[in-house]
């Protein structure tokens, strides 16, 4: 890693640290460079604003994700054991990174054209992965349908419903104790069990 991508890294990282005790919406850009003892021409020559700094974590958050799940995806186990990975995967990112909320601290950063962007492109890569895994089970003899991208599609969508029920529980202000992660985990693999039943030739 060269020198400059290092210090873009520990710029994200210290934003992060920042975000998730203090919350997006309470820390200045100020805050990150005394944090990191960097000078703020400094950190404004990596990110020209918050914005783009929050952009930088997120791409950061989800780069770890994908990385993750690719390390960890076994090709030859059944699809309800990589379902089951790739959820428990999702759920360690979720509670690591659950007090970034980042549409609090700015509620208009998803109206933005280039997150809009960068988000589709992100939800747009783990659709790919996800269709790669439905159609490997396929070609395994495992499931049957003509549409892999729509399967991955629906049951991503599906996982989101039940997270977003979760953070609705909890109300605004608290952090997800690991019961509360436990129950969404279960409900879950319970989805993708009746999911991957449904998908059998």
């Amino acid at each position: 890693m060269i020198e400059a991508d290092k210090k873009r890294e520990q710029i994200i990282e210290g934003a992060i640290k920042r975000f998730s005790h203090f919350g997006i919406g309470k820390t200045t850009m100020n805050d990150i460079a005394e944090d990191l003892s960097v000078s703020k021409p400094s950190l404004y020559y990596y990110f020209p604003d918050k914005r783009s700094l929050i952009v930088g974590v997120i791409e950061k958050v989800f780069t770890d994700y994908f990385d993750r799940l690719k390390k960890k995806y076994n090709p030859d186990a059944t699809l309800e054991t990589v379902l089951f990975q790739t959820i428990d995967i999702r759920n360690t990112f979720f509670m690591k990174y659950f007090m970034l909320r980042i549409s609090e601290g700015l509620p208009d950063i998803f109206n933005d054209d280039q997150m809009k962007k960068k988000l589709t492109a992100l939800k747009d890569s783990e659709k790919e992965f996800y269709a790669e895994i439905f159609e490997r089970a396929q070609r395994n003899g495992e499931i049957k349908h003509e549409n892999m991208a729509h399967v991955a599609e629906l049951y991503l969508e599906s996982l989101m419903g039940l997270t977003n029920m979760c953070i609705m529980e909890l109300g605004k202000d608290l952090l997800p104790d690991k019961k509360a992660v436990n129950k969404m985990t279960q409900k879950q693999k319970d989805l993708s069990s009746i999911f991957t039943k449904g998908l059998k030739c």
